[in-house]
């Protein structure tokens, strides 16, 4: 093991996929020299050389790097990587480096504070898709104990990334953008809910001015955690930028006994020189190459839930059901309403068993018919949470968060149950497993329909365990029930994060299914969660969430671009629309190989009023492209759009996919729409294709096939 006064300098490099990220300890401190694109022969004197900045004015005498910890006891005056305390001392650490270890693509670094009594040990693991996963724990060396404010991890940009991007929304309009100056000072963006919420930025990036989906440089943290977050930029008055990620701890919640260890939800950080799609491409290769990823072709689903909300007639079901194959659906899922004395969202919750009253001869003859007819069948959870009007809650009103002495208020009629009191846990664990395996479930559609308040556990904050009691029930259940799959929702996409997307096969990406808010809601989620993980359901005509109306060819359009399936009431479809419904799903079919393992493009279009976007095989044989127009456009010509990312030596043929016929306002079509047209990968991303006028809230569908090698 080496140490800081040892002759060679303490310094590791790691590199992968064009992503090169230098750990420098050679001064004492822990420093990332570098997190970008690979810097070639470069020593690590010339390296310290082109980073110094000299020493101004009306500073220290030699100007403090912000290493990794950033510590005020070093003349730091931005945000410090540690906050904590012993009472009303230990409060300014000082950190030295122990130890720096490479392993290959692996990095090991311990530092101590002997004065403070604390350890830190940081893991920096770049994977084979150049995304550099950082873990850190604390150990509390001293006698008495030590109180955890936050553990943050820092990761500096270069001065030209000039703007920060992250994501806000609620519920029916999760992940919208927000693109900003990257101003002095300090942005923070924490989630507060005990759950990643529909507000959750998912990463938060820095860009330069110039960056863009197709091009530029982007870097971008995002912790893997769904419990409380933070994620924070800074940019400090020497003009230096840097993000951070990490979990938000309550107060009290993390005070450490004599020798006991904090260690920080994982931080994956991400750069790209190719923009935000680059981001989505390392992103989706690392999660793709996960042992746990889910392998087999994603099923298309549908889900009752706004065809028969609580209204469960078997009858009327079954007839969906032979409706829903006959289009050719995959998976039959039935959501609320089966289970206890849940007939509305007012009672029920916490009493998982068949109810006789909504079931008299149980589920069996819908979960048989499901399966006769070549399906799977899902059923619908909420697991964390009760309803004070269940048989659960007037047995055990003690099982849920909150502060001693007053109950939490109610949301959605509920409350949430304790998972740290292991009661609690075995009860939910024990009555899902027992209808899974008695039923015969395929999938699970776990949902998560309010934040947390007062959440404690024997009144000491306990977010973080209620977090790893989730984790925890969900990879016990996928144990004892080999092949179940678990979608997690929280009223859609409340609860879409890195950590959950290691516990769960699928998202279910919005409550809200209008075709036109999923078009942003789609693009921005898929930035770092592939598009197989993400559910994108065909809504109703009339939208439910907006009371829209769109055609068929809209909503299929945007619903194939993830794991597709159906949130509609079938038995009101007309022929013309299930016959677009049965190509759509056969289109789906054939292509889910490319839309879920192809790399993803958002293209940059000119026209502000319209929306283009693709997919494109790794091996840049086929591709599909979708052009939607949004609203009016300003122009009686719409702008052509660019299909880039192909070979482009290589000839394709174009062919417009009619999935239900897309409203075009026009006297003639396109030439190439008309006749059989076949063009090189360099004219479609250069020259590109002219839409047809379409009407606004319309959209469609290009396929590309590779006609020569």
């Amino acid at each position: 093991m080496a140490h800081p006064t040892s002759a060679a300098p303490l310094v590791a490099t790691l590199t992968a996929a064009d992503v090169e990220v230098v750990i420098d300890a050679s001064t004492g401190q822990l420093v990332i020299a570098h997190w970008g694109a690979p810097l070639g022969h470069l020593d690590h004197d010339a390296l310290q050389a082109l980073t110094d900045s000299g020493v101004p004015h009306s500073d220290l005498d030699e100007s403090a790097v912000p290493g990794l910890m950033r510590e005020s006891a070093r003349g730091l005056t931005c945000t410090p990587a540690l906050r904590g305390h012993r009472g009303r001392t230990g409060f300014s650490p000082l950190f030295t480096v122990d130890s720096l270890v490479q392993n290959g693509s692996r990095c090991l670094a311990v530092l101590v504070d002997e004065a403070l009594q604390l350890t830190l040990s940081w893991t920096f693991t770049l994977t084979p898709e150049g995304v550099l996963l950082v873990d850190a724990s604390v150990r509390n060396d001293g006698t008495d104990d030590y109180t955890l404010d936050a553990l943050d991890v820092w990761m500096p940009v270069p001065e030209r990334a000039d703007e920060t991007l992250d994501f806000t929304g609620r519920w029916l309009k999760e992940r919208q953008p927000q693109r900003l100056p990257f101003a002095p000072g300090l942005r923070v963006r924490e989630g507060r809910e005990g759950r990643s919420g529909h507000d959750h930025t998912i990463v938060q990036c820095a860009l330069t001015s110039r960056t863009g989906t197709e091009s530029g440089e982007a870097w971008a943290l995002g912790l893997l955690w769904s419990g409380g977050c933070r994620h924070l930029a800074e940019r400090d008055t020497a003009g230096r930028g840097a993000l951070a990620a990490g979990e938000l701890i309550e107060p009290g919640e993390q005070v450490l006994a004599a020798g006991q260890v904090y260690r920080t939800p994982t931080v994956a950080a991400f750069y790209s020189a190719e923009g935000l799609d680059g981001i989505s491409a390392r992103s989706h290769a690392w999660l793709r190459s996960r042992p746990t990823h889910p392998s087999s072709p994603r099923p298309v689903t549908l889900n009752v839930w706004e065809a028969v909300y609580f209204d469960h007639d078997l009858d009327r079901l079954l007839a969906l059901a032979e409706r829903a194959a006959s289009v050719g659906v995959e998976r039959f899922v039935l959501d609320d309403g089966w289970f206890g004395s849940r007939r509305d969202d007012w009672s029920g919750l916490g009493d998982w068993w068949v109810s006789p009253d909504a079931w008299p001869t149980g589920l069996a003859p819908l979960v048989s018919r499901v399966k006769e007819l070549g399906m799977q069948f899902g059923l619908w959870f909420e697991g964390e949470m009760v309803n004070p009007d269940s048989d659960l809650y007037r047995a055990h009103p003690d099982w849920i968060l909150q502060v001693p002495g007053r109950t939490p208020p109610l949301a959605r009629h509920q409350l949430v149950l304790d998972l740290a009191n292991p009661d609690a846990y075995a009860h939910v664990l024990e009555q899902v497993h027992a209808v899974v395996s008695a039923e015969g479930v395929d999938y699970i559609k776990w949902d998560h329909n309010r934040f947390l308040t007062d959440p404690a556990h024997l009144g000491v904050a306990a977010v973080r365990r209620q977090t790893e009691a989730i984790y925890s029930l969900f990879d016990e259940l996928r144990r004892r029930n080999p092949g179940l799959e678990i979608e997690s929702c929280a009223s859609g996409g409340g609860r879409i994060d890195l950590g959950m997307a290691m516990h769960a096969d699928r998202f279910w990406t919005s409550d809200q299914n209008d075709a036109l808010e999923r078009q942003q809601i789609q693009r921005w989620t898929t930035l770092v969660i592939p598009p197989e993980m993400l559910g994108t359901h065909i809504g109703p005509t009339d939208s439910h969430g907006t009371g829209r109306r769109h055609s068929i060819q809209m909503r299929a359009v945007t619903a194939l671009f993830g794991h597709a399936g159906i949130e509609w009431n079938l038995l009101e479809a007309t022929d013309d629309e299930l016959e677009a419904l049965r190509r759509w799903t056969a289109l789906y079919r054939d292509r889910r190989d490319l839309l879920h393992r192809g790399r993803g493009v958002r293209v940059e279009h000119p026209d502000p009023s319209a929306l283009v976007h693709g997919v494109v095989a790794q091996d840049r044989s086929e591709a599909l492209f979708a052009y939607v127009q949004c609203t009016t456009t300003p122009a009686n010509r719409p702008a052509a759009f660019r299909l880039p990312g192909l070979d482009p030596d290589s000839r394709y043929e174009i062919r417009l996919e009619d999935l239900g016929g897309a409203a075009t306002v026009q006297r003639r079509e396109p030439a190439w729409i008309e006749r059989s047209v076949t063009a090189t990968g360099a004219a479609l991303a250069s020259v590109g294709l002219h839409p047809p006028i379409l009407w606004p809230e319309e959209a469609i569908l290009v396929s590309l096939t590779r006609v020569d090698a």
